[in-house]
């Protein structure tokens, strides 16, 4: 295979391939960093398409659609013949709430909500602390790149969150580092990067020890995106255990320039 067409990159997406076609097309892309961006930007709208709607999948079906169901079905109702309800539920855009629900149970719906409550409270501790530092002229950051002799504001960061943080190099995407910050967080310190462009943009990246990692929870590791008014934010988990680490860039950045940045950042 030479090149990977859109309908196989589809097809590889959803995870159709076999094995050995797979193979190929993942190593063409491990090359192919145009690529590799447009995979990342499907991730995140798949996945703020399940964050968005997932919640349904485990609500039960209203009780007006049972009612027309048994209406439309008496006797088979009666019966107990329950394939012919669920088509017709399955028909009047009903039934996957009510599988889902019967199949899952209450405990699965209350654990996706603690995720998505917990997410959404590192999403806002990120997007208030950008609001907050980033119109700063004086003292945007705690330590800049001029304190930062032999590596320390790297070192500090890393000792004082227990994770591994890395001073990334966004120099290719315009963008070049002017410090960072120790931030408080529900679970311990955060710590938050600052970069800026020519043009006096910053965009910052919010690393915080996570509540769950890939380990738990594999779609937690792709690249999510969200709006918080004006700003925009992608959102991910990198490595597994006690060397988890969350990240959440966040910028007042057309989407598709903050997923060229995230994308070095997770490639770093």
């Amino acid at each position: 295979m030479s090149e990977v067409t859109e309908s196989t990159l589809h097809a590889w997406f959803d995870g159709e391939l076999p094995p050995e076609q797979a193979a190929e097309v993942e190593a063409l892309l491990r090359a192919d960093p145009q690529r590799k961006a447009q995979l990342r930007l499907w991730q995140a709208d798949r996945d703020a398409l399940r964050a968005q709607f997932d919640a349904a999948l485990h609500e039960p079906v209203p009780q007006r659609l049972l009612q027309t169901v048994s209406q439309a079905h008496p006797s088979r109702w009666r019966a107990g013949m329950w394939a012919a309800g669920i088509a017709s539920i399955f028909a009047l855009g009903g039934g996957a709430g009510w599988l889902a629900a019967v199949g899952a149970g209450s405990s699965a719906t209350h654990d996706a909500q603690q995720r998505q409550a917990a997410t959404g409270e590192w999403l806002q501790r990120a997007a208030v602390a950008h609001a907050i530092y980033v119109p700063e002229k004086r003292h945007p950051v705690e330590v800049s790149v001029a304190q930062n002799q032999d590596g320390h504001l790297a070192r500090w960061l890393t000792k004082r969150l227990d994770v591994p943080v890395k001073l990334f190099d966004l120099q290719a995407q315009g963008f070049e580092l002017v410090g960072g910050r120790l931030l408080p967080d529900t679970r311990g310190p955060s710590a938050q990067l600052m970069y800026e462009n020519a043009a006096g943009r910053r965009v910052t990246v919010y690393l915080r020890k996570p509540d769950t990692g890939p380990a738990d929870d594999p779609a937690l590791a792709a690249f999510r995106y969200e709006r918080q008014g004006e700003l925009g934010l992608f959102y991910w988990i990198e490595g597994h255990g006690a060397a988890a680490t969350g990240y959440a860039l966040v910028g007042d950045l057309p989407r598709e320039q903050l997923l060229a940045l995230a994308t070095a950042i997770s490639e770093q």
